[in-house]
């Protein structure tokens, strides 16, 4: 087993990342507006993001499925990591996932809702594929 920091754990930073950026996003604009006139609201985030629409409340949804897909891949890569996947499969197969997550961000907030289902099943499968790298 390698003991050094792969591009598959790598992966798993980046993809760690992705929901903050959904998160800013999401915000994009709205920092410097005041809270009376729509801006960001840093005292009530949650609801503030709640009460968005739009690109916005996509771009907050695809924050939440981020959040959401992070747990089975970052398991899925640790445990091909354990099942000594060949590495340079393992993290093709991660990048895979993260480069597909970021087009199912980019669909989401576009409301290209077809196009995000596809993205979302494709990274399905990566993960799944991840998980048996090392059988």
């Amino acid at each position: 087993m390698s003991t050094s920091f792969t591009v598959a754990y790598g992966c798993v930073l980046a993809a760690a990342l992705l929901p903050i950026g959904c998160a800013a996003l999401a915000k994009w604009g709205k920092f410097k507006v005041s809270r009376k006139d729509g801006g960001y609201d840093n005292h009530n985030p949650r609801a503030w993001l709640a009460s968005q629409a739009d690109w916005r409340a996509r771009a907050n949804a695809a924050q939440a499925n981020s959040f959401e897909a992070l747990p089975f891949f970052i398991g899925a890569v640790i445990i091909a990591h354990q099942l000594h996947a060949p590495q340079t499969k393992l993290d093709i197969l991660a990048f895979m996932f993260v480069f597909t997550r970021l087009i199912y961000i980019f669909m989401y907030v576009a409301d290209m809702a077809t196009a995000r289902s596809i993205a979302w099943t494709v990274g399905l499968a990566l993960n799944v594929a991840i998980l048996f790298a090392g059988a």
